[in-house]
């Protein structure tokens, strides 16, 4: 709580100043009590501080929602759809700012992450999105699942994934929101749907996101991950062949 309320009076200064925050922060989460303070501490590791945290809970049961209303600027959202997707889509929905960012409640945001990411697209108006680099690590006690590549974690990656993007806002309505027909890669969907459309974006080259493997990720827990990725794919490349005046629909 000491944290919580230093933060606070680092924010207030912030705005004391003169500094204007344009950056809606989405969360999603379900009984995510082990990690989620630390992931909410991260996001206020920039100078830009968020305008608003919008913490998406999917049903928790354990201290998830506590901790996260002792945070400052946090607005608590109780999912009414079901999923991922939907989840990301009711956080987008009541976003005020003009930037969405998103992290994930058991991930860290690196230092200086909004900081470098808006300073870029506010010097090129015309990038509607920028991603970065994910360094994987592993959490501490913890065994490399089978699942995963352990050469990850020997370097740091481009992270075409939702907790590295920031968007304009107006990107949604370009690309659209995330399809809950994907109960996992929707934001494999949501980037390539995007790039169909020539939306203009950045991968910048830094370090943004501190992607932690412990074991429980959604991605490598999820059976039909590998099916849900090969779907995002089939449907970029009829895409593809539709604007190329070929044959198939496209969703």
């Amino acid at each position: 709580m000491t944290a919580t309320r230093h933060l606070a009076d680092n924010i207030s200064e912030n705005r004391s100043n003169g500094e204007r925050s344009s950056v809606s922060v989405i969360l999603i989460v379900r009984n995510g009590q082990a990690f989620i303070a630390e992931a909410l501490d991260s996001v206020f590791q920039s100078t830009i501080k968020p305008a608003e945290i919008l913490v998406v809970d999917g049903g928790s049961t354990d201290r998830t929602v506590e901790i996260a209303q002792s945070f400052p600027l946090v607005r608590l959202i109780h999912q009414t759809s079901t999923g991922i997707a939907g989840a990301y889509n009711e956080g987008i929905a009541p976003a005020q700012a003009e930037f969405t960012a998103f992290i994930s409640h058991d991930d860290l945001w690196a230092p200086g992450k909004l900081d470098k990411q808006i300073a870029y697209m506010r010097r090129n108006p015309n990038v509607l999105y920028t991603v970065g680099m994910v360094q994987y690590v592993l959490v501490p006690g913890t065994t490399i699942p089978p699942s995963f590549r352990r050469e990850l974690l020997e370097r740091p990656y481009p992270g075409m994934m939702m907790e590295t993007l920031i968007a304009r806002k107006r990107v949604f309505p370009l690309v659209g929101g995330f399809d809950p027909e994907f109960s996992i890669s929707e934001d494999a969907d949501w980037f390539a749907r995007a790039q169909d459309a020539n939306i203009e974006m950045a991968v910048l080259p830094d370090v943004v996101l501190y992607k932690r493997i412990h074991g429980a990720n959604a991605t490598l827990t999820e059976p039909r991950f590998n099916e849900m990725l090969l779907r995002a794919l089939r449907r970029s490349v009829m895409r593809k062949k539709a604007l190329a005046g070929g044959s198939g629909g496209v969703r």
